[in-house]
């Protein structure tokens, strides 16, 4: 069979399958729609964090990131794993044992705000919204391949499928939904990932096969680093960027992670603060998986890509470079009219243009796997972008619902109306998802780690803040929230739309847009600081929650009123 009839038989079944999940598990109440009853089983939520978190950044742009950037992509790797570190020792026990359902409910009962609660509605839905554009963008980029149309029409099928089960399940049959498309996930991941070690290593590991020797005796890391400066290119284990622009990237990343509202919310889909726990050691298991094979997979792809496109003449050129120039995620253009293939770091003599977003999703095609092998990949790209961008429309679609409405504007809806509301909100979400799949504002995991930086810094201050400190206050958190966001929104917007030539030179002590979260973090750690010691302290009532909070045993169900 060919891919495209691979394709359809692979990705038809993994969509039944998540539809047929969604018709099962349908939420009949608030309490099914946002957390899923709170019944979920540690193992079973942990799978589902992990495809929740593991996005189309994680499955279709990380390694492809890694290929291109050697080690300074390698930032990616440390801050997102490093990030789920901090959230699941530092943040998910408390959440869960405070009881609520989103960031917003927490952030409102903590700073005993409605304003407070209105901002983190909207910090809420500005991060989900810039990272749910990287997730459509990730469907847009499968379909438009393996399906064979253009990438406009592949963000419109991801729309309907997603909103299908999102709208219709809730958190229950997003759950569910996520732990098959786990499975699908990483066995997507792997199986070529394992193919392509044994190949060029014979080592069937590719955590091991990636510090491996070759066939020819030499070590794939050597070989990669002697081609790669062949072209011009940078040695791919040196770096370029500065240390502070790493060290800010990730500390980005890491807090953003840690701030991320569709990944908090998980941890109130278990009874117990005991099993809020185990799952994220759950989660982590499953991440290691994917996260430890990345930088493996980034270099059996730039090795494999070097090898049969450089200084290849164009009429031999290899089957998926055609298939890919369809797209328009390959271009070629004979500069010096001689036929070849000239892929070189000089931008006046470089002919290729590869959109680094490609990298895992062809890699099978250039190692000539089987066609199931390469829809496979496509069948685990559509359920890694999808899982998340479920996760992130149910944040949307409860923040309007549950913060806006309920807990704000109309307080007096039944629990109909308001799961009516949710279901209004997350088709209104899907709708504004699809357009920013189509016009993203950049590639997917540089989308993916503006949100992460939006994140760091509007969240994590106030929740951390909110859960040690009993002297924070609502006048802190509110000035800590809007001073954070704002100022790593404008830095993002100006360096990347206004001012989009600069470099480094340029950049606040040379950190890049995508590491300025970390900086924007720490403006609001001091903010909310400076003005909580300068306004009253909270009451005593207050005080004394956070006390609770902070004693380990017990805790309540997740509760909505």
């Amino acid at each position: 069979m060919d891919v495209m009839t691979w394709t359809y038989l692979l990705v038809g079944a993994s969509f039944a399958l998540y539809i047929g999940i969604a018709i099962w598990s349908r939420a009949g109440s608030t309490s099914e729609y946002y957390v899923a009853g709170g019944g979920v089983p540690p193992v079973v939520n942990g799978m589902a964090t992990a495809a929740d978190w593991m996005s189309a950044a994680s499955f279709i742009s990380m390694a492809g990131l890694i290929a291109f950037m050697g080690r300074d992509g390698g930032v990616y790797l440390m801050g997102w794993t490093g990030g789920y570190v901090l959230l699941a020792l530092l943040l998910a026990p408390y959440l869960r044992k405070f009881g609520k359902f989103t960031v917003p409910d927490f952030v409102g009962d903590r700073y005993y705000s409605q304003t407070a609660r209105l901002v983190a509605v909207v910090c809420a839905i500005f991060v989900s919204f810039t990272y749910v554009a990287g997730q459509m963008r990730g469907v847009g980029i499968v379909f438009s391949r393996f399906l064979e149309v253009d990438i406009t029409t592949g963000v419109i099928i991801g729309m309907a499928i997603v909103f299908f089960y999102a709208v219709l399940g809730g958190m229950k049959g997003i759950t569910y939904t996520q732990v098959a498309q786990y499975c699908v996930l990483i066995f997507a991941y792997m199986v070529p990932a394992i193919f392509i070690s044994l190949m060029l290593t014979g080592n069937p590991i590719p955590q091991l096969g990636f510090g491996s020797t070759l066939a020819d005796g030499s070590h794939l890391i050597d070989k990669l680093d002697g081609l790669v400066t062949q072209l011009g290119f940078t040695a791919y284990t040196s770096g370029v960027k500065p240390t502070i622009d790493v060290f800010c990237i990730t500390l980005a990343l890491m807090v953003g992670t840690a701030g991320l509202p569709h990944v908090i919310v998980r941890f109130f889909t278990v009874p117990r603060v005991k099993d809020a726990r185990k799952s994220a050691g759950w989660a982590l298991l499953f991440i290691a998986i994917l996260y430890t094979t990345a930088p493996a997979i980034a270099a059996f792809a730039r090795t494999n890509l070097i090898e049969t496109v450089a200084d290849k003449p164009y009429a031999e050129a290899p089957a998926w470079v055609k298939n890919w120039e369809k797209t328009g995620l390959i271009k070629w253009e004979d500069k010096n009219g001689d036929g070849t293939m000239q892929y070189v770091a000089a931008k006046d003599r470089n002919e290729m243009t590869i959109d680094r977003d490609i990298m895992v999703l062809a890699n099978p095609e250039i190692a000539k796997l089987p066609n199931w092998v390469i829809a496979l990949v496509a069948a685990g790209g559509l359920a890694a972008a999808l899982s998340t961008a479920a996760g992130l429309l149910l944040v949307i679609s409860t923040s309007i619902s549950h913060d806006l409405l309920k807990k704000t504007l109309m307080p007096r809806i039944t629990e109909k109306q308001e799961l009516l509301f949710a279901r209004i909100g997350a088709a209104a979400a899907v709708c504004v998802a699809g357009y920013l799949g189509i016009n993203p504002p950049g590639f997917v995991a540089q989308v993916v780690a503006f949100a992460f930086g939006l994140a760091a810094a509007s969240f994590f201050p106030a929740i951390i803040l909110g859960i040690f400190s009993k002297r924070m206050n609502k006048e802190g958190a509110i000035a800590g929230m809007v001073t954070g966001i704002s100022i790593t929104a404008a830095y993002i917007v100006y360096f990347k739309f206004i001012n989009a030539g600069a470099g480094v030179d340029q950049w606040f002590l040379g950190i890049s847009p995508e590491g300025f979260g970390a900086v924007g973090m720490v403006v609001n750690f001091v903010v909310a600081v400076t003005v909580a010691a300068l306004t009253q302290a909270p009451p005593k009532s207050v005080q004394d929650m956070v006390e609770h909070i902070r004693v380990p045993r017990g805790a309540g169900a997740a509760h909505a009123h």
